[in-house]
């Protein structure tokens, strides 16, 4: 991401306008993974995220330093997780893993659509082809950025996503236990994010997305 930029040997300027796409395109992938999150949950009967003020599209509502530096960094990371209060669902197990689920779902469905629109800008001309090209690229960076936010949050490593869908199948004896590890997980994130310097921990993350992405490029014909 953004040490590919500043290695490309680009203009400064150039330099300056890829930082900005990079940089809004984090935003809003952030934004969305977190505002679905909300919205499942409070579909489902649990009001706390609206209570809190994160049904919303501000982004200060939502960004976590760190996450969105680590995305910035190696295009995988995290945003300041949604309360939820499983009280209110039904069925709590169920409905927790739901809305874990619709943060990464609304990440593929936008790099799919990102995808979709790189797509339509390579095939018209509307626009001049400057100001297309630049717009074809923040889509570009935003189907890279939400893929590997999609996939990463799927790491069933608690407070990830990954780790509230895992628990749905567990026996509530284990499924308690298993959850008390939240408290500790990112300090376990941490830890592997710096071993992962010297170590490949997180290699299959740039695989997975590559693929993904692939995927979408050949449903819309990109080469």
């Amino acid at each position: 991401m953004l040490l590919d930029i500043f290695q490309s040997g680009m203009p400064f300027h150039m330099m300056l306008i890829y930082i900005v796409i990079t940089l809004t395109a984090l935003v809003f992938t952030l934004v969305i993974h977190e505002l679905c999150h909300g919205l499942a949950a409070y579909a489902l009967g649990d009001p706390t995220a609206r209570r809190d003020g994160r049904l919303s599209l501000n982004p200060l509502r939502h960004i976590e330093p760190f996450g969105a530096l680590m995305m910035l960094l190696v295009g995988f990371g995290w945003a300041r997780p949604v309360s939820v209060n499983p009280r209110f669902f039904d069925n709590p197990k169920r409905d927790m893993a739901l809305t874990a689920l619709a943060g990464p779902i609304s990440n593929f469905l936008l790099a799919f659509l990102s995808v979709g629109v790189m797509k339509l800008f390579d095939v018209t001309s509307i626009i001049t082809n400057t100001v297309g090209s630049y717009i074809g690229d923040f889509f570009f960076y935003m189907a890279i950025l939400s893929t590997g936010l999609g996939i990463f949050n799927l790491i069933p490593i608690p407070p990830l996503d990954g780790s509230k869908v895992l628990a749905a199948f567990l026996p509530d004896r284990l499924y308690w236990r298993y959850m008390q590890i939240e408290r500790y997980g990112m300090f376990i994130l941490m830890g592997l994010l710096l071993l992962d310097r010297y170590i490949s921990v997180f290699g299959f993350i740039g695989a997975i997305r590559g693929s993904i992405l692939s995927v979408f490029m050949n449903i819309f014909g990109i080469s």
